[in-house]
């Protein structure tokens, strides 16, 4: 939940704040939760991406929910063969 609220900061300075206040505490209990610190690090690595969002307040969550509804629809198909056909029909039913 710690995380979290970082998201609900009003500025990318704030944000920023209460992200290292969440690594310090994650460091702190390293021991205790050694998948934590995995992730922690992920974050630091992508920090200047996920920092991004404090500009815009935007996110690519439609651009995900889309590349899901065309991998559950050619899952249908089991497979593709034919790719223009393909892609027409998603077209079609997305476009």
């Amino acid at each position: 939940m710690m995380f979290r609220n970082f998201y609900e900061a009003k500025t990318m300075n704030t944000a920023i704040k209460r992200l290292e206040k969440w690594f310090e505490k994650i460091e702190s209990y390293k021991t205790q939760f050694p998948a934590f610190v995995t992730a922690a690090q992920s974050i630091k690595h992508h920090q200047a991406a996920i920092m991004q969002y404090f500009i815009e307040r935007s996110t690519n969550a439609s651009a995900e929910s889309f590349n899901a509804k065309i991998k559950g629809f050619r899952a249908l198909l089991r497979g593709v063969r034919d790719m223009e056909f393909f892609l027409f029909r998603v077209s079609k039913l997305y476009g």
